[in-house]
């Protein structure tokens, strides 16, 4: 494998860890969201990563989805909330704010770490010219 496969492998690692935070991030500033309705309600969000394997030994990480939380939602009776419904109850979104924010640190060292491979390539790239010059 040579380094533009890492480089490729790295990268690809690096945008999928991207979608990651950003759908962490979308769940975050949601998680306080209210719906008069549990249809109308904020469902968390999660990305489906997959490992892919090409020809000639290539390989890359893929977002292949993002789905919603099978969670149950938040019912909670709040009659003089404007989006109350008959019963007065409203449906708060299904975001858990300690797992997101511990998804969050993970999403982070992981694409740090990848930044970490990228650097150590050009490093070892390096390297090699500077042996090529000797």
């Amino acid at each position: 494998m040579g380094f533009k496969d890492i480089s490729q492998i790295a990268g690809s690692a690096m945008a999928a860890q991207t979608v990651r935070m950003n759908t962490i991030a979308s769940n975050l500033a949601n998680a306080n969201a209210v719906a008069g309705t549990e249809a109308d309600a904020y469902r968390a969000r999660k990305p489906v990563f997959a490992a892919l394997l090409g020809d000639g030994g290539t390989a890359s990480v893929q977002v292949l989805d993002v789905v919603e939380s099978s969670a149950p939602l938040r019912r909670m009776h709040e009659p003089d909330n404007p989006l109350a419904d008959a019963d007065g109850m409203v449906f708060y979104a299904n975001v858990n704010e300690v797992a997101e924010m511990a998804d969050m640190m993970a999403a982070s060292r992981a694409f740090e770490t990848n930044v970490e491979v990228m650097g150590r390539i050009k490093s070892m790239q390096q390297s090699l010219i500077r042996m090529g010059e000797s």
